[in-house]
């Protein structure tokens, strides 16, 4: 498989707590892989050992045949975080714009980047106008300008209505028929059915790693949610075996 994630072993510990245990997958290039689980799974931690800004305790990760965080990725990986990550103070138009600058694209380009997410009527208000679903897009513009190879999107959807996220998912779709790996991180289970492949995520521990298709077969339902609540349920049976065995 032509990989554009590859995750060996990886441990990470935060504030003294073990966050991750030792995950092992590989995400295939020019994919939609979805990594989901509930709030406090790690999903976070592992997206931030993928781009390289978390310390690891073990194991490894290779981002586009490189280390994770090795220089010559930084013009290659988008990566949208949770939190915004524009300027408050700028309009819309002005942040793609900054931006496109400091790839040295033109503003053409920083207009194709505020229409593909949607945000044309507001392209001239202050960011810090903007509700906290049109926040999120605003920073997906930015990512999007320099093209990345890799885009690692930290729950995009949040806050955003059923039409926009039906466009923000068929925009994904696009970029990915296009090359682009996309990595995509919700919590938001009726999500899942959108992605070419699946990483269920739950407290640091990989439970699934699959196609939806091959996921639902696996736990014997055609809803994802129940097959997320029975693949947890066995987890949670086996780690008790383990327990009174010891």
């Amino acid at each position: 498989m032509d990989s554009a994630i590859e995750v060996d072993g990886l441990v990470v510990d935060r504030g003294g707590r073990r966050v991750l245990h030792g995950l092992d997958f590989a995400v295939r290039r020019g994919s939609v892989t979805g990594l989901l689980g509930p709030n406090g799974s790690g999903k976070t931690t592992l997206m931030r050992c993928i781009v390289g800004v978390q310390k690891v305790r073990a194991g490894t990760v290779t981002v586009l045949g490189e280390p994770a965080g090795a220089p010559d990725l930084r013009r290659r990986i988008g990566y949208v975080t949770q939190a915004p990550s524009v300027y408050a103070d700028l309009t819309v138009r002005e942040n793609a714009r900054y931006f496109a600058s400091l790839y040295r694209l033109s503003r053409t380009t920083a207009e194709e980047a505020v229409r593909d997410v949607g945000l044309e009527a507001v392209a001239d208000h202050l960011v810090t106008a903007l509700s906290g679903g049109e926040r999120a897009r605003a920073s997906l513009a930015c990512a999007l300008l320099s093209r990345p190879e890799l885009l690692v999107l930290d729950e995009p959807t949040v806050g955003q209505d059923p039409v926009v996220r039906r466009d923000l998912w068929q925009r994904f779709h696009a970029l990915a028929e296009a090359g682009t790996t996309l990595l995509v991180s919700s919590h938001v289970l009726d999500e899942a059915g959108r992605c070419d492949r699946l990483l269920l995520i739950r407290d640091g521990r990989l439970i699934a790693d699959d196609t939806p298709d091959a996921v639902r077969s696996a736990a014997g339902t055609s809803d994802l949610e129940t097959a997320f609540l029975r693949m947890v349920l066995a987890g949670d049976g086996q780690d008790q075996q383990s327990r009174e065995a010891v």
